[in-house]
């Protein structure tokens, strides 16, 4: 009987109808084996559908750690003396990002925390839209920009120098949880800056954090917040715990979790753009990932950059496994291959289409 409901709502996905909150959290809460794999699978049949066998890599520059906020899972909140500070110029950024650009990434992340530098002075404005000329015109790569809530006027000046991407968590839909991992933010600023991110054309990520106390149905409100926003990539991204921060006491979460939710994701947004993090784990369960429909695979660091991961401050980053040479063994065991750069670019320049982009992407390059 559950198996009968299981592939009415794998049919349905598979055909591309809407699903209910119940649905998605019914897929949510399978334990079994067997049903476990055919979400899997069908994850799998969806992507190949839009994307065929072709993988996308990020890289990953975190030109900041300082931060001015507090949020209770972070190992660069404010006042988490143990955290690693650094702030590099503009010319190791650039240097950073040729490096990735030149070992077939197709995109560069510029990522800091909320770094007062740059938020609440001209001049760091101008230092942070230099920062996006200068790694575009050298890498002839699409931009994202992870930097926390900006305002209206940073997002308009940083799109203008050449960012195509704006990334900025909720990391959950319930208000509640939001102000407890969140403590000080206001939830609807940083959802509106999304807003008026894609407004002005850029293409929007949003993610989630599992692990953090959430339930399921807090997860199926995420999903349908996400598919209200239009975000073209979403992500959830497991806890794990840091040292110095008021959650450093707990555990990380089965990655079953994190899987599922993947798996889910593709189901609700087949089209679009589900990242497998090396930030998480490393190299270690990125086949799961991939497996459970992931179509992305972030977090590329320079081995011996200086530069630090998020989630994991220096996992696998100088043994050289966060790199492309580092995963091709997984992405051919996964059955799937690097696209080529050209066809990262037409699919989001049709993706700024959809959303009324009218500036041009950056050139295409066979």
């Amino acid at each position: 009987m559950i198996m009968k409901k299981i592939d009415a709502i794998l049919d349905k996905a598979y055909n591309e109808q809407i699903l209910s909150e119940a649905e998605v959290k019914f897929l949510l809460d399978l334990r079994d084996k067997k049903e476990i794999s055919a979400l899997f699978l069908t994850a799998r049949d969806l992507r190949q559908r839009y994307f065929g066998k072709k993988l996308f890599l990020y890289g990953f520059v975190y030109f900041s750690t300082y931060c001015r906020n507090e949020c209770v899972f972070c190992y660069y909140r404010a006042s988490n003396s143990a955290g690693r500070r650094y702030r590099i110029t503009v010319a190791q950024a650039v240097e950073s990002a040729c490096g990735l650009a030149d070992s077939g990434v197709h995109l560069i992340d510029l990522t800091m925390g909320e770094d007062s530098f740059f938020l609440k002075c001209e001049s760091g404005l101008k230092k942070f839209e230099t920062l996006v000329t200068q790694v575009k015109s050298n890498t002839n790569l699409p931009i994202m920009i992870s930097p926390g809530l900006l305002p209206e006027e940073y997002l308009t000046v940083l799109s203008g120098a050449g960012a195509d991407w704006y990334a900025c968590y909720q990391e959950t839909h319930n208000r509640e949880l939001f102000s407890r991992l969140r403590p000080g933010q206001d939830y609807d600023r940083r959802f509106l800056a999304k807003q008026h991110a894609k407004k002005i054309g850029l293409l929007i990520e949003e993610g989630i954090l599992t692990g953090v106390g959430e339930s399921g149905n807090d997860i199926a409100m995420s999903m349908n917040n996400m598919h209200d926003i239009g975000a073209q990539q979403v992500r959830v991204m497991s806890f794990n715990p840091q040292k110095g921060t008021p959650m450093s006491g707990w555990f990380s979460p089965d990655r079953l979790q994190e899987l599922q939710i993947i798996a889910v994701m593709r189901l609700i947004f087949p089209e679009k753009l589900i990242p497998a993090s090396l930030d998480i784990d490393g190299v270690k369960n990125l086949k799961k990932r991939l497996d459970a429909g992931a179509n992305v695979i972030t977090s590329f660091i320079p081995p011996f950059s200086g530069l630090s991961g998020v989630s994991q401050i220096d996992l696998d980053i100088n043994e050289g496994n966060r790199t492309v040479d580092g995963v091709l063994r997984v992405i051919d065991e996964s059955g799937l291959e690097i696209a080529r750069a050209s066809e990262y670019l037409q699919w989001i320049g049709t993706e700024k289409k959809k959303a009324g982009k009218k500036n041009d992407v950056c050139e295409t390059v066979v």
